[in-house]
């Protein structure tokens, strides 16, 4: 996988909405849920926040591509976005398996 110019900034808009400890352990909660995903509700609980502010945590991880909404009935279900969580490991092995060229400023001694 390519993770240059906009694999770069997909990583980058994931790498941001990781960083934020609520985020983070929404996603571990959406990826262990699986396929079938998690209310609103279900997660606010498990994580002890209230639904308004779970509600803008999941709206980040949507817009960074790590989870995805579906509606059904009177409920919301979120579940982990698969395409988007292995693009982001996709890049990142990308990142530390290809050998990066050594800067010349080290390679100077004085």
């Amino acid at each position: 996988m390519d993770c240059t110019a906009s694999g770069s900034d997909f990583a980058a808009i994931a790498f941001a909405a990781l960083s934020q400890p609520t985020r983070l352990e929404a996603l571990r909660l959406l990826v262990r849920a699986g396929p079938d995903g998690l209310t609103a509700g279900t997660i606010a609980a498990r994580l002890g926040v209230v639904s308004s502010t779970l509600s803008h945590h999941l709206a980040q991880l949507e817009r960074a591509g790590l989870a995805r909404a579906r509606r059904q009935g009177r409920f919301v279900y979120y579940t982990a976005d698969p395409d988007g969580t292995r693009r982001l490991l996709d890049c990142v092995t990308a990142a530390c398996t290809t050998p990066a060229a050594a800067p010349a400023a080290a390679l100077t001694l004085p």
